[in-house]
């Protein structure tokens, strides 16, 4: 079809380096992060000013001892580290089981296809040709999935690990000003998010060059192995997604209810029972699951395009540079968020609280601007000028410059989707601050407008998702769309930085908090959480629109390998998995929603329990029992997270084994309009009502003094809306980007054996 500039070899020096650079600029930024000591060690000398390690302290000029504070800092900072870690080695335990066991019916479902044979057998879309056995892609999609699922694991956790380093050290740069605390928090993010992207990309990329070596020309069959990749990174991301969502909302739900409502205690108060807990969640349900999540729409966008090429021309005559284009673009976007969060740490200084919002969404502009170009230049250096792509049984001819503009208008979809979710719950506009004048009338007017914002603030990123869908499935169908997604992903380790400094900021308040700091630090902190909220709302937003985009191109995938020539609405198999499907994302909420209930029901009974039975407790003579409350929160989330991950995980096997593909097909398509709708609406409408609550906190406007102080009927009624609003934003909005895009995996890696032996039902009748 035509030569590309980058030659093979070419390609696969790029990636690598390009995967090997972002772990060494996260090495780099972890480095900087570590001068900042807790604890009694002797602090790193350095010339370098910027950074600013030898100033003044605020602390030293208000005369408190600032040897004590750096101390409780750093036993509280112990206390969250241990509490993350140990509740996610528990749930890793149980998780693990669950892989295994999965691991074991994927081969066996995938090796009885052909009856575990060992020939070869006709290629599935090329019967001409001969391709490897049904037992070895049962064999390799095996191995990927349990890669996947590692590779989501760590991520996660190493995530984790970072923030629970950087919450303590945003604290005490705190003292120096706000500017040196953001650097902080930002550079710890950027720590996670280029980890994460390398990490994806090297695995995915060795992965692929390893299994060549067995599959060689047959890459039908390779890239049909590769997407147990897939698979295992979102089967992970959903277990860690409502396990952590169940826990930091239970805590946090526990704690807001006793402590301010009742109590009229600050938030992050000490005496508070559960404040441990509740700043272990944010690490745990915020960084851990937002990372394992953004890993899993990473890899099957990835592994949709690939699936998709492998039986275009790229993949028919071997064209090992262009098939491996997603992987190219992933490459450049390593390169293109590096650039851009020197941005933030080194050329331009963050001085002023006002500041901090306009810095991280400069992060967002820059990394979209840049990548543009980028995604530019690989279209040119990697692509034929023409070649064909798969479009449901015909070859569809293509030019570079048309999928140049489908991976565009991804990326481009992706940044208004996150400024709209800004718009809806940042409080520096009118909806939020709308919600908050409501709470005058009290917590049931504030629940009325936040529901309303919520449903309004779907209209415009539905457009946007169904214009991309539209605009690269016209030039490139399937893998036009699939393409748009890693579009949508393709400045992840950005929007991942961004993501985990909300968390970060969020637990270095609460260690000031605790740790007895002046209100100074306590409104520095609390500025950097304020903007934290908003970006964390924007990262949701891309999670769930990439996740729209990534489930419909993996359904494609599945519609061609199941051989479905038409998806028909008006066939009764079609339409009742339609109506199925749109009704799960509803099911799969209902049980999250209650499960936080649950937990945070035994929460408040404990923190009571202690507040009355502890003498000293309230007057800060005694210590409270904070174990307990973790302990409440482990607990919980682990048992509760078991029958909604059940669900998402057998629904699919259950509907494909006695349904067949057709009704799966409709299944899918059904979870997939109604999720992506609830998904938007539950995230912006928990954010707003957060916002709201500190828009009148803040006390920033004249409207704002006017519904306040702290205590207020108005704070209490935005304190009950925010507390309403906590499992909606944390558990069942992120979690349900992973229910459509797990169940459309998990399809498309299963179809093989529902095409050959599903539909038992149909078949008895």
């Amino acid at each position: 079809m035509g030569v590309t500039i980058l030659t093979d070899l070419g390609m696969e020096i790029l990636i690598p380096i390009c995967a090997v650079v972002g772990i060494a600029f996260s090495l780099f930024q972890w480095y900087l992060v570590s001068k900042v000591t807790v604890g009694t060690d002797k602090p790193h000398s350095s010339g370098d000013d910027k950074n600013g390690y030898a100033e003044s302290l605020i602390e030293e000029e208000e005369g408190i001892n600032d040897h004590n504070v750096v101390q409780k800092c750093a036993e509280i900072q112990n206390a969250i580290s241990e509490g993350a870690t140990s509740f996610l080695f528990t749930m890793y335990q149980y998780v693990g089981v669950f892989m295994v066991a999965f691991a074991i019916l994927i081969f066996v479902f995938l090796g009885s296809v052909e009856g575990f044979s060992t020939k070869d057998q006709p290629c599935t879309y090329d019967s001409t040709k001969t391709c490897k056995p049904a037992l070895a892609t049962a064999v390799f999609s095996t191995v990927s999935f349990m890669l996947g699922a590692v590779t989501s694991v760590v991520s996660g956790f190493l995530g984790m690990k970072i923030a629970t380093y950087a919450n303590a050290r945003t604290t005490l740069e705190a003292r120096k000003g706000v500017g040196k605390a953001f650097i902080v928090a930002f550079r710890s993010g950027a720590v996670m998010g280029f980890l994460l992207a390398a990490n994806g990309l090297l695995v995915l990329f060795i992965t692929i060059l390893l299994f060549k070596m067995y599959y060689g020309d047959d890459w039908e069959g390779l890239f049909e192995a590769i997407t147990g990749y897939g698979l295992g990174g979102s089967s992970m991301a959903l277990f860690g997604r409502v396990g952590g969502g169940i826990y930091t909302k239970a805590a946090d739900v526990g704690a807001d209810l006793v402590g301010k409502v009742e109590r009229n205690i600050p938030e992050d108060d000490p005496r508070n029972p559960a404040v441990i807990a509740d700043n272990v969640g944010d690490n745990v349900g915020d960084i851990a699951g937002m990372g394992s999540d953004l890993f899993g729409s990473y890899a099957e966008s990835s592994c949709a395009a690939l699936v998709v090429a492998s039986i275009s021309s790229f993949g028919v005559n071997h064209e090992l540079t262009a098939m491996l284009y997603p992987l190219l673009i992933s490459s450049v976007g390593i390169l293109v968020c590096l650039l851009t969060t020197l941005f933030a740490t080194d050329f331009f200084e963050v001085k002023a609280v006002k500041e901090i919002e306009p810095a991280l969404k400069k992060q967002l502009i820059i990394s979209t601007a840049l990548m543009t170009i980028g995604i530019a230049f690989v279209s040119w250096i990697a692509l034929p000028s023409t070649f064909t792509i798969f479009n449901f049984g015909v070859q569809k001819e293509v030019k570079n410059w048309q999928l140049f503009l489908c991976v565009g208008v991804g990326l481009w979809a992706g940044l208004i989707i996150g400024f709209v979710t800004e718009y809806y719950t940042s409080n520096a506009y009118s909806p939020v601050q709308d919600v908050a004048d409501s709470c005058r009338t009290g917590a049931a007017t504030n629940v009325i407008f936040g529901l309303a914002l919520g449903y309004k603030s779907v209209i415009i990123p539905i457009f946007a998702i169904a214009i991309s869908i539209f605009v690269s499935f016209s030039f490139a169908a399937m893998y036009g769309i699939a393409v748009a997604a890693l579009g949508m992903l393709s400045t992840i380790a950005t929007g991942l930085a961004i993501d985990a400094y909300g968390p970060i900021s969020d637990n270095a308040g609460g260690i000031a908090e605790m740790a007895g700091m002046s209100h100074r630090i306590r409104e520095r902190t609390d500025a950097l959480d304020a903007a934290g909220n908003t970006t964390a709302a924007i990262g949701k937003g891309f999670a769930i629109g990439s996740a729209a985009l990534v489930s419909l191109a993996l359904f494609g995938a599945f519609v061609s390998r199941a051989a479905i020539s038409t998806v028909d609405v008006l066939t009764p198999k079609v339409f009742i998995g339609l109506l199925v499907g749109a009704m799960l994302p509803y099911w799969f909420s209902a049980m999250t929603m209650k499960s936080v209930g649950s937990a945070a029901l035994k929460m408040v009974e404990e923190v009571r329990r202690q507040f009355n039975t502890i003498p000293g407790l309230m007057e800060g003579t005694a210590k409270p029992d904070y174990a307990t409350c973790v302990k409440i929160s482990t607990d919980a989330s682990i048992k509760e997270m078991i029958p909604p991950g059940a669900l998402v995980m057998l629904t699919p096997l259950i509907v494909g084994i006695l349904f067949g593909v057709e009704t799966l097909s409709g299944v899918l398509a059904g979870s997939l309009v109604s999720g992506v709708q609830i998904a938007i609406s539950a995230s912006n409408t928990g954010g707003a009502w957060d916002n709201a609550k500190k828009y009148i906190e803040a006390g920033a406007s004249e409207h704002a003094r006017t519904l306040g102080p702290k205590g207020s009927d108005a704070h209490k009624a935005a304190v009950i809306g925010d507390t309403v609003g906590d499992p909606l934003k944390d558990t069942s909005g992120p979690s349900l980007n992973i229910l459509i895009k797990l169940m459309a995996v998990e399809s498309l890696v299963f179809a093989p054996f529902f095409a050959t032996h599903g539909g038992l039902l149909f078949k008895l009748f």
